[in-house]
C-alpha cells in the first residue's frame, strides 16, 4: 500500500493485484513511472527511501552534484569552481567533500580514497542527470551491504537501460551558460544500445570566468529484463576550469575585493573520468544474484590558493594537488529465499573488492599555475576486500527482523618522497547490523536500527613518521569505527501524505583528516552527533507534489577541551519545501526552498557563521506533444549569502601580518537558464 489504495494509479507505482473488497482481481503487470517508492512495508527504517525519474528530472539544478539534495536533509554547496567536487552537509557533519556519505553510481563507487584533495572525494560532474532512472538513499550505518564512508549515509544512483524516445535539448543561460544533450536508445542484436552526450560551458557570475568546458559521454548496452539481464556500459568525462575560491570578508568589507572576485585568479583545475563496468542480474522465486564488474582511470590537477601570502608573500600560497588514479573493483551476491519452519525467511551472502593504484598522489607549491617546489609525492596501493552477510526473517505479518554482520580488510602500501613515510599497514574491521521492523497498524509502521561501521583513512597517514613540514609524527588508524542507532516511524494515515519521523545518533572513535593543501594528517578528537528528521510526501492532486523536510542534529567532541567542543562547520539546523507541477493543462513548474542554518567555525562556538536561504524555480510549456520550453531561475530573491563560510588566518599583498577572518564563498546571483527539448 503507498499512501492509500486508491492513489496507486496517481502514484504510479507497480503492482500485479488489485485488493476490492473480499474480491482480488488479478492484473496484468503494469509499469508507469512515478515520483517515489517509498511506501509502508518497503523500507527497514524510516530515513532510507527510493527517489525516480520523474522527480529527479522534474526540478531545476543549478550544479550536478545537487542531485543528491533529494536525500532528504542533505546540502549540497560549493566553495570552488564548478569543476571540483561539492560540499556536502547531512545530519550534523560538513561532510566536506564527501567523507562519511558513500555515493555509487550503477554500484559503482564515486567516492575517492586517499585522494589529492580530500577524503572520500565524491565528483559527480561525470554524471548526466538525464540518464538517471532512479536514487536509493539510506541514512546511518544500518546496513550490511554498506562498507567504507557510509556511516552518514548512502546514495545508489542507477543509469537507466533505455529511454521512452530520444532527446535533443539546448540550453542558455545568464553568465554564457550553454548547455547541450543528445541522448537516444535503440535496439540492437538483442538488447537495447543507449548513447548519451553532453556538452557545457559556463562562465559563472565571476569577475574571473570559470570557462567551465565539460564534455560527457555514455554508451551502454543491455538485455534482459527485470529479472534477468546483462549490461555493459563505457563512460568518459573531462572538465577544465577557472575557480574563484573563498574570499576574505574584510577585503569586501574595505571596498578592496567584489563579492565575486578573486585574490588569485590563476586557481582552477583539469579533471577526467574513464569508466567501464559490467553488471549481471538473475532472480527466480527461490534466489537471486548479481555481480558487477568495473574499471575507472581518472585524473586530477586542482590548484588553489586559500592563505594568499601567508607563507609566502613573494610568490603566494597557490598549491597544486595532482594524483593519476586506476580503481578495479567488483561486487557480487546471491540471496536465498526460503522458510524457517512456517515463516518466510532470506539469506543473503556478499562480496565487495576494490583496488586503487594512485601514481602519483602528489603535492606541489605553485605560482601562477607553475610549479616552484614539491612538497610529497606518493605512490599509493590500497586494496580492500568486504563481506557481509544478512538475514531478513518475517515473523509475523507485523514483525520484521534484518540482522548482518560485515567484515572488512584493508591493505595499504605507500611509497613516499619523504624519508621514512614508505611503508605497509594492513587494519580489520567487524560490522554488525540489526533492524527491527513492527507493524503496518493503520497505515504506520515501526522502526529501531543499530549498526556499526567505519571510515577508512589516508593511506599516507597510515604509514607516516613524519609530515611534510619534517616534524616527526605518528601513524593514524587506517580504519576509524562508527556506531549508529535511530528509532522512527513512517505512515501514511492521513490520505496522500506520507511522513516519516527518525530520532537518530552516531558515534565517531576518531574524525582524523588527511589535509591535502598541507600535505599531513590532522588528527581531531572522538565525536557524537544525535538529531531529529521529519519528511513528508503530500499529493496534493493529481498535478501537485509536496515535499517538506526538517533535520534538526547537534555534534560535539566527547573528550573534552579548553579550546572547546564545538566541532566546526557542524551543520545543526537544515529545511527544505519543493512544489512540483506535473501536466497542469501544457504547463508544469516546480518551486524549491531550502535553508541552511548557522554553524559554529572554531571550537569555542565563538565565531559562527550566518544562515543561507534559497530558492530555485521552474517555469515550463509544451508546445506541442515533442517539444517543450523550460525557464529555470536559481537565487529566484537575489539573496546574498553564502554558500560556505570559513574562519582562518591569511594574509593579503598589502598587509604586514597574518589576520583571523571569515573566509566565505557567495551564493551566486540570479540566474537564469532557458532550456528547449525536442523528443525524438
Amino acid at each position: 500500500m503507498f499512501f492509500q489504495k486508491q492513489y496507486w494509479v496517481l502514484l504510479s507505482l507497480m503492482y500485479t493485484n488489485l485488493s476490492l473488497a473480499d474480491e482480488t482481481i488479478a492484473l496484468d503487470m503494469v509499469e508507469v513511472i512515478g515520483h517515489y517508492d517509498n511506501a509502508v512495508g518497503s523500507s527497514d527504517a524510516a530515513s532510507a527511501g527510493r527517489v525516480n525519474a520523474s522527480l529527479l528530472n522534474n526540478r531545476p539544478i543549478l550544479r550536478t552534484g545537487e542531485i543528491l539534495e533529494f536525500v532528504p536533509g542533505m546540502i549540497v554547496t560549493q566553495h570552488s569552481g564548478n569543476g571540483k567536487a561539492n560540499q556536502y552537509y547531512l545530519r550534523g557533519f560538513n561532510l566536506d567533500h564527501g567523507t562519511d556519505f558513500a555515493t555509487y553510481v550503477d554500484a559503482v563507487p564515486v567516492n575517492m580514497r586517499t585522494h589529492a584533495h580530500g577524503q572520500g572525494y565524491t565528483d559527480l560532474n561525470f554524471l548526466i542527470p538525464e540518464l538517471v532512472s532512479h536514487m536509493h538513499y539510506k541514512k546511518g550505518p544500518y546496513y550490511a551491504d554498506e562498507g567504507d564512508f557510509s556511516s552518514a549515509g548512502a546514495a545508489h544512483l542507477g543509469l537507466t537501460n533505455t529511454l521512452p524516445h530520444g532527446i535533443a535539448s539546448v540550453t542558455f543561460g545568464s553568465y554564457d551558460y550553454q548547455r547541450m544533450l543528445l541522448a537516444n536508445a535503440a535496439p540492437l542484436a538483442t538488447g537495447n544500445l543507449l548513447y548519451g552526450l553532453e556538452i557545457n560551458h559556463n562562465d559563472g557570475p565571476w569577475n574571473t570566468p570559470e570557462g567551465v568546458k565539460k564534455y560527457n559521454g555514455l554508451l551502454r548496452y543491455s538485455e534482459g529484463d527485470r529479472n534477468s539481464g546483462f549490461n555493459l556500459t563505457a563512460m568518459a568525462y573531462h572538465n577544465r576550469w577557472a575557480a574563484t575560491d573563498q574570499i576574505p570578508l574584510r577585503a569586501v568589507n574595505a571596498g578592496q575585493l567584489d563579492r565575486f572576485d578573486a585574490v588569485d585568479s590563476s586557481d582552477g583545475g583539469v579533471s577526467s573520468r574513464y569508466s567501464i563496468s559490467f553488471a549481471h542480474y538473475q532472480k527466480t522465486q527461490d534466489s537471486a544474484f548479481d555481480i558487477n564488474v568495473y574499471a575507472v582511470k581518472s585524473s586530477l590537477d586542482l590548484y588553489s590558493n586559500f592563505t594568499y601570502f601567508l607563507n609566502n608573500p613573494v610568490d603566494g600560497d597557490q598549491f597544486n594537488q595532482r594524483e593519476k588514479r586506476t580503481m578495479l573493483g567488483f561486487n557480487t551476491s546471491k540471496t536465498w529465499f526460503t522458510q524457517l519452519g512456517s515463516v518466510d525467511t532470506q539469506y543473503k551472502l556478499g562480496l565487495q573488492t576494490r583496488y586503487d593504484h594512485l601514481s602519483p598522489v602528489a603535492l606541489y607549491n605553485t605560482a601562477q599555475r607553475k610549479r616552484t617546489s614539491l612538497i610529497r609525492a606518493d605512490q599509493v596501493d590500497e586494496t580492500s576486500a568486504g563481506i557481509f552477510v544478512e538475514n531478513t526473517t518475517q515473523w509475523h505479518p507485523q514483525l520484521r527482523t534484518l540482522a548482518g554482520l560485515r567484515y572488512d580488510r584493508y591493505q595499504f602500501e605507500v611509497d613516499s618522497s619523504i624519508a621514512g613515510n614508505t611503508g605497509q599497514a594492513r587494519d580489520g574491521i567487524t560490522s554488525p547490523k540489526l533492524s527491527l521492523i513492527f507493524g503496518p497498524w493503520a497505515s504506520t509502521e515501526y522502526f529501531i536500527n543499530y549498526g556499526k561501521g567505519f571510515h577508512s583513512n589516508d593511506a599516507r597517514g597510515t604509514t607516516q613518521q613524519y609530515l611534510a613540514s619534517g616534524d616527526p609524527a605518528s601513524p593514524v588508524t587506517p580504519l576509524v569505527s562508527t556506531r549508529g542507532s535511530e528509532i522512527g516511524i513512517r505512515t501514511e494515515i492521513i490520505p496522500r501524505l506520507q511522513s516519516s519521523f527518525a530520532w537518530w545518533q552516531l558515534d565517531i572513535d576518531s574524525e582524523l583528516v588527511f589535509v591535502g593543501d598541507a600535505g599531513e594528517t590532522e588528527a581531531s578528537r572522538a565525536s557524537k552527533r544525535h538529531g531529529l528528521e521529519w519528511n513528508n510526501h503530500y499529493i496534493a492532486n493529481d498535478w501537485l507534489l509536496i515535499d517538506f523536510d526538517v533535520a534538526i542534529s547537534k555534534a560535539r567532541y566527547r573528550d573534552n577541551d579548553p579550546a572547546g567542543n564545538h566541532i566546526p562547520g557542524a551543520i545543526n539546523k537544515v529545511a527544505s519545501l519543493g512544489l512540483t507541477v506535473t501536466d497542469w493543462h501544457e504547463w508544469f513548474g516546480a518551486l524549491q526552498l531550502r535553508y541552511l542554518g548557522p554553524r559554529p567555525l572554531i571550537e569555542d562556538n565563538s565565531v559562527r557563521s550566518n544562515s543561507t536561504m534559497s530558492a530555485y524555480a521552474r517555469v515550463g510549456y509544451k508546445l506541442n506533444p515533442k517539444a517543450t520550453l523550460t525557464l529555470d531561475v536559481f537565487n529566484l530573491f537575489d539573496r546574498k549569502a553564502s554558500d560556505i563560510d570559513y574562519y582562518y588566518s591569511s594574509r593579503l599583498a598589502s598587509e604586514a601580518t597574518e589576520v583571523n577572518d571569515y573566509h566565505f564563498h557567495p551564493v551566486e546571483p540570479r540566474t537564469a537558464r532557458l532550456t528547449l527539448h525536442y523528443s525524438f
